[in-house]
């Protein structure tokens, strides 16, 4: 009983520690890992030490090279994913809404999601060669399979419910699917767009594999060849930061978008 009573407290003054120092909290835990590891005889081939990885981040920022690649590798993950995206709705609903096109897209889809993207890049280099629309059709292969499949099981999850009330209202197929599937399945689609940016920023690096001069994905592997760890370092804690910037956005845009929606906070 009295561990019971001690658990309690403890947990509440858990929940009372804002998320903000959680955040520092976390930080600090992961720059004291970083400090521990970069300092080890293997994990010093690997991991650049913090200082190296800030004289890294200055000399790349000052000589203007870090935003030449930052805002190519931007374009090929925007590019790749707008086009996966507008792709990626019409097949979706289409596929949910209507059973002969779900019947023979359906299958390929489901086949073509298991191959991963890279094993496309040679196919990719023959038909579109090395400049930048082989990176964005790369990325934009990599994006269209996590949209099209996380937006068609939102469509599939629409509650029939919701449908059937409309239906004896007197709605239309036309008005169910503007005015109960499509607000029914905005979660879904707000949520592949996150899960398509992480698959555009996760291809990036393999897409800039094509030929690329410029690109943060192009910056890593230039810098490993010279072995300058502390460049591939903060390359990578670069592209991890634009990752989560985006995802901060999109979930901005779900909490505005999907408020009526009830959800248990975690």
């Amino acid at each position: 009983m009295f561990s019971s009573k001690k658990k309690t407290g403890f947990s509440k003054f858990v929940a009372s520690i804002p998320n903000g120092v959680w955040i520092v909290i976390s930080l600090a835990a992961a720059l004291l890992l970083w400090v521990v590891i970069s300092h080890t005889e293997k994990g010093g081939v690997v991991f650049a030490t913090p200082p190296e990885v800030i004289e890294s981040l200055i000399k790349q920022v000052s000589s203007g090279l870090l935003w030449e690649h930052a805002s190519h590798s931007l374009f090929r993950v925007i590019a790749g994913f707008s086009l996966a995206f507008v792709a990626a709705i019409p097949v979706s609903f289409l596929m949910g809404w209507y059973a002969p096109f779900r019947h023979v897209v359906e299958p390929w889809i489901q086949f073509v999601r298991n191959i991963p993207p890279l094993a496309y890049i040679p196919l990719v280099i023959v038909g579109a060669g090395v400049g930048e629309p082989s990176k964005v059709i790369v990325i934009f292969i990599a994006c269209f399979l996590v949209l099209v499949v996380t937006i068609y099981q939102g469509v599939c999850n629409v509650d029939i419910t919701l449908i059937k009330a409309a239906r004896i209202l007197g709605a239309t197929d036309r008005d169910i699917f503007f005015r109960v599937v499509i607000p029914a399945s905005t979660p879904f689609i707000l949520t592949g767009a996150r899960l398509g940016l992480s698959a555009a920023l996760t291809t990036l690096v393999a897409a800039e594999l094509t030929g690329a001069s410029e690109g943060l994905g192009m910056m890593i592997q230039k810098a490993s060849g010279y072995y300058d760890m502390g460049t591939v370092l903060m390359g990578i804690i670069v592209i991890g930061i634009i990752g989560i910037s985006m995802e901060k956005l999109v979930r901005f845009l779900e909490r505005r978008l999907t408020g009526w929606q009830e959800t248990v906070q975690q």
